[in-house]
């Protein structure tokens, strides 16, 4: 009967679809965090083998969600406000032709303009819209016609007349659908002029950079009338105004960063709820200017904004500024804060300070038992990413003081990412450590796999260990590799193992293996 049994499970194991081979993630992951930060969760994907008994162990890859917060993300929320290319309308304007009247005079225009533009003809893109616009001034796609033709003379470098497009739109279409884009569109028309010293294009750029002033109380319309009482309106045009702003806030750094300087910090000295938005871009452009002055700025914002992305922006890009007083500023913040989020965004700064106090910072704070536990594991983490011999040498301290199951993890996994010939052997002596959890002994089993640890040691331990849930972790390891010695292993167990249980998982194995090898084993087992 078990040996019918087992042909069935050879059977299943071959029609079984491939299941994917687990992947390492590199520590590319977590440095390309700093740049892109859309981070930042690269390492979730693996919470996939949670659905294989025993590796839920790398639920504490879940320290990469200190990389959500970079949404590196939301904290380029100001890139937003210079689009080289306008997706949401350019949708909306260049599939209108789907929706017009098949006899619409403009549908041939519009499509050649369309065509050339996409192939990189902008001359003829221009003056395609540009003779659409002309010819048909009442069309439902003229306005729209105009910003495309101004787009196409920018990128020819004919500024003056794209300027005067984009004017014209705004005096002629209002309520057109790339109003919006088009006024972004004339920002980098302005600043681009005003770098050739278009004196118009500067006091342009000047004045749409300085902060917006409050709005006057409305006057009643008939002095022999009472007033209406005004109607709360929160901020319906700031976001209209925002992308004009910034993007002009952006070209005057460009082209005069001692004038724009000021302007900024009157920006971010705003306190009401409406600038928010407006703060947070203006954090991104400080930023991107080196000097003294932007490092008072950036720590003044981190402490005192009283919105708490704004603050989150200043205190992720003060990472990049790296001296002894950001240093300060962060380690404070780590302490102070009741916010996680920006608890978790100063820990990632430190991480990317690379000096001997800042990692003192973090490994303190990892060891600070008052600490939130999340914001310890995410320390932890940042540490297991610094590939110091002090880091691991603190590591390897720590885990044998930590009570916390979940810490422990984050211990086992910073050391395996951190590879090295001690944490191999610290990880492999974790596993064979029987006072040791059973899942922590898995947990460290599966990383030394994970990070190539030696073959012959691995499959040297099957008949060795005693646990029945370690010998299902070393069969799973052996599943991974690529070694023919690994396959030779599953081939020996599938073959020989005297536990049912057991000759099945590595069956299964067997049947998701692409080897000839292995599929000549499970027709013997199939046909005895």
């Amino acid at each position: 009967m078990q040996a019918m049994y087992l042909m069935v499970t050879a059977v299943l194991g071959m029609q079984q679809p491939i299941v994917p081979r687990v992947v390492v993630p590199a520590l590319a992951h977590a440095q390309a965090a700093l740049q892109e930060l859309d981070a930042l969760g690269a390492l979730d994907a693996l919470d996939g083998l949670d659905a294989l008994d025993a590796h839920d162990a790398l639920d504490a890859l879940d320290a990469l969600d200190a990389l959500d917060a970079l949404d590196a993300l939301d904290a380029l929320d100001a890139l937003d406000a210079v689009p080289a290319v306008p997706a949401v309308h350019v949708v909306d304007t260049w599939d209108a032709g789907a929706l017009q009247d098949g006899q619409d005079p403009t549908d041939s225009l519009w499509r050649a303009a369309r065509r050339a533009f996409n192939r990189g003809d902008y001359a003829s893109a221009a003056k395609l819209y540009g003779d659409l616009s002309r010819r048909y001034p009442d069309a439902t796609r003229a306005g729209d016609a105009l910003y495309w033709a101004a787009f196409a003379l920018y990128k020819n470098d004919n500024l003056d007349r794209a300027r005067g497009l984009i004017l014209t739109q705004q005096q002629r279409y209002p309520k057109v659908a790339t109003r919006r884009d088009g006024e972004a569109l004339l920002a980098r028309i302005q600043t681009a002029l005003a770098k050739q010293g278009d004196a118009e294009a500067a006091a342009w750029v000047n004045e749409h950079a300085q902060p917006a002033q409050p709005a006057q109380p409305a006057q009643p319309a008939q002095p022999a009338q009472p007033a209406q009482p005004v109607l709360a309106r929160g901020c319906p045009d700031e976001d209209d105004e925002d992308d004009v702003r910034v993007a002009a806030l952006n070209g005057l750094l460009q082209m005069d960063a001692t004038n724009a300087l000021p302007i900024l910090k009157k920006v971010l000295a705003k306190r009401d709820a409406c600038s928010a938005g407006l703060r947070r871009k203006a954090v991104f452009i400080v930023s991107q200017k080196r000097g003294g002055e932007t490092e008072d700025i950036l720590l003044d914002v981190a402490r005192y904004d009283p919105d708490s992305d704004v603050r989150q922006q200043a205190v992720f890009w003060l990472s990049q500024v790296g001296s002894d007083r950001a240093v300060t500023a962060l380690d404070s913040i780590l302490r102070s804060t009741t916010d996680p989020e920006l608890r978790e965004k100063a820990l990632f700064s430190l991480s990317q300070i690379h000096n001997d106090r800042a990692a003192q910072i973090l490994r303190d704070y990892a060891t600070n038992e008052r600490a939130p536990g999340e914001a310890r594991e995410k320390a932890i983490f940042w540490l297991g990413q610094q590939h110091s011999p002090e880091n691991a040498t603190f590591l390897r301290g720590l885990y044998v003081k930590l009570t916390v199951e979940d810490l422990k993890e984050k211990v086992i996994f910073s050391l395996s990412q951190m590879g090295g010939a001690d944490n191999a052997r610290w990880l492999m002596d974790i596993a064979l450590n029987e006072r040791e959890p059973v899942e922590m002994r898995k947990k460290a089993l599966f990383w030394v796999g994970q990070s190539g640890g030696n073959l012959d040691q691995l499959t040297g331990l099957y008949d060795r260990m005693q646990n029945q849930d370690m010998k299902e972790q070393l069969i799973f390891v052996y599943s991974q590799r690529h070694e023919p010695a690994a396959l030779d292993q599953l081939i020996r167990i599938a073959k020989t193992e005297q536990d049912k249980e057991l000759r099945k998982k590595a069956i299964f194995w067997l049947g998701q293996s692409h080897d000839p090898r292995a599929a000549q084993v499970l027709l013997e087992i199939i046909n005895p």
